[in-house]
């Protein structure tokens, strides 16, 4: 299924730009069930793991990811490790999270998907 977050592109984000409300956060988790709300630092991010089937699925993942990442101007942490991919969005300007975040969760998950 193709959410439409899945279609929109990161937009510019200045310094001082609103973070997500509570609200609008909740309105969008349904796109993007699978992420977790995880505050590092006092900043709340957008964390999830995927279980691939060794390391090198796992390196080929996190170079998707990466390519996605520089294609949108948006660029996440990521950690890989065996058998696992964990990514995180925040955007770090504003110190919390914003739309681009939860896009960027959507379209990790299509690239995820897609295997390729």
């Amino acid at each position: 299924m193709v959410t439409g977050l899945r279609r929109e592109r990161c937009v510019a984000c200045e310094r001082g730009a609103p973070t997500l409300t509570a609200e609008e956060l909740a309105d969008l988790r349904p796109q993007i069930p699978d992420w977790q709300v995880v505050e590092v630092d006092g900043v709340p991010r957008l964390t999830r793991t995927y279980t691939v089937r060794n390391f090198a699925e796992a390196l080929a993942l996190t170079n998707r990811i990466g390519e996605l990442a520089e294609a949108e101007g948006h660029h996440p942490s990521i950690l890989t490790e065996w058998g696992r991919v964990t990514v995180s969005w925040w955007t770090h300007k504003i110190r919390g999270l914003h739309r681009n975040d939860v896009v960027m969760a959507a379209k990790t998950d299509a690239v995820a998907e897609s295997g390729h």
